[in-house]
Order: C-alpha cells, then sequence, then structure tokens
C-alpha cells in the first residue's frame, strides 16, 4: 500500500517534527579536524579558543555555535562535531575550522596592514601621535 510506505519512510527519516512526503535529511553527527602546527600552542576551554605562537596570541570564541570543540592525539590535533544539524548548518562547522586555521596563520606570520588616506576635494591632514598609537586626521569634512 502506497500510503503506508510513504508514511515508514517518514518515520524512519531522521526528521521528529512533521511527516511529509519529501522529509528533510538531517545529519546524525558531522566531525572535522585540523592539524595543530609546530611551534603552536593551543588551548580550548568552553568554546573558546586561544592560540598563542612566536608572532603572539589570538582569542577567539565560538560560544554561540552549537558545536564541540576539543584537541585530540595529545595536542596535535583540533577537533570539530555537530549533532542532527541539516546541510545550512553544517556549514558553519567547516567554518569554524577555517576560524581556527585563520588563528593558527595570524600567530605564524606576522602581519603589516598598510593605510592611505585619499580625499574627493578638501585635502585633510593626517598625524601620527601618542606614540603612534592614534591617528589624528584634520579637515575631515572641510571645517
Amino acid at each position: 500500500d502506497l500510503f503506508w510506505l510513504k508514511r515508514l519512510k517518514c518515520i524512519c527519516s531522521t526528521q521528529v517534527s512533521r511527516c511529509s512526503p519529501n522529509p528533510i535529511m538531517r545529519t546524525l553527527c558531522q566531525e572535522e579536524s585540523i592539524k595543530v602546527p609546530k611551534g603552536i600552542k593551543i588551548t580550548i576551554k568552553a568554546k573558546q579558543v586561544e592560540v598563542t605562537g612566536k608572532h603572539g596570541s589570538l582569542k577567539r570564541d565560538f560560544k554561540h555555535l552549537p558545536i564541540e570543540l576539543w584537541l585530540a592525539n595529545g595536542g596535535k590535533e583540533v577537533k570539530a562535531r555537530m549533532y542532527f544539524a541539516k546541510s545550512k548548518q553544517l556549514s558553519m562547522l567547516r567554518s569554524v575550522c577555517s576560524h581556527i586555521a585563520n588563528l593558527f596563520a595570524g600567530v605564524e606570520n606576522k602581519f603589516e596592514y598598510k593605510l592611505r588616506l585619499v580625499y574627493a576635494h578638501f585635502p585633510i591632514n593626517a598625524n601620527i601621535v601618542n606614540g603612534g598609537k592614534t591617528v589624528e586626521i584634520r579637515n575631515f569634512i572641510g571645517e
């Protein structure tokens, strides 16, 4: 009987809330891993990741995401896991791994930001003050 076949298919799917001819499939468990490069120390506590390397220390907070983060293989690998996610929700798992990989790159490599000031009509002046920590901009709106 076709009715019972559709009903059985809906019950066997992983969606709980409603039965439809095309149920939304959810992944039971998805896991991603990232290898920790040599010379980098990482600590994970309550979804807060802190990475320390030769060029400083960076922190990132993932408390707003429904994932699990932990260190595996004696601290040589970071693992992230997510349960009962749809395909759009699984994309955040890979994004978390990319953010952590970017933290590794941030403490391994030194970054230098260059800023160029441009104006359309009124010339502006910029002075670096406070020991190189502040930029003072004069004549910004033509005053």
